[in-house]
């Protein structure tokens, strides 16, 4: 919800820029090679993997982090609640990638299926919670979300 400069190399990944010279480690380090999603962050909006984007290409542009989820007063976002009122992250470590693919969803399409959630969550690898939670947690988030959006109308 703000901007932040720094002073980077041109090799540097935006996973190392965002972790290191920033000091937001919601991003995950994980695989390095873009098949786990743990990195995963929004660039103007879209889902993509920090540990395959030069931090240099994203200047300007708008990098939304699972830092950035909660609402300025500190309120969670209602995925971040749903995920642990369904148990949704077990070991963590794949939680802020699963949390910020499926802010994409969400934005883009705000009553998804449950094959929708699958289908965009299928380039994230979680290893404890067998998808069952994260996916009830998403669809959650989406319904709380659409009678939040109703209240306010």
């Amino acid at each position: 919800g703000r901007e932040r400069e720094t002073i980077i190399e041109p090799h540097m990944l935006l996973v190392d820029v965002i972790r290191e010279k920033l000091t937001m480690t919601g991003t995950k380090r994980a695989c390095a090679s873009g098949n786990c999603g743990a990195c995963t962050v929004l660039i103007d909006g879209q889902p993509v993997c920090s540990c395959l984007t030069l931090a240099v290409m994203v200047k300007g542009k708008d990098i939304t982090t699972v830092e950035g989820l909660k609402h300025k007063d500190g309120a969670l976002h209602p995925l971040q609640t749903a995920f642990i009122n369904h148990c949704a992250a077990q070991c963590g470590y794949c939680t802020s990638g699963m949390l910020m693919t499926a802010s994409a969803l969400l934005a883009a399409n705000p009553r998804p299926t449950r094959d929708d959630v699958k289908h965009a969550i299928s380039g994230n690898v979680c290893r404890c919670t067998g998808y069952v939670k994260i996916v009830d947690a998403i669809l959650d988030a989406a319904q709380s979300m659409q009678n939040a959006a109703e209240v306010r109308s």
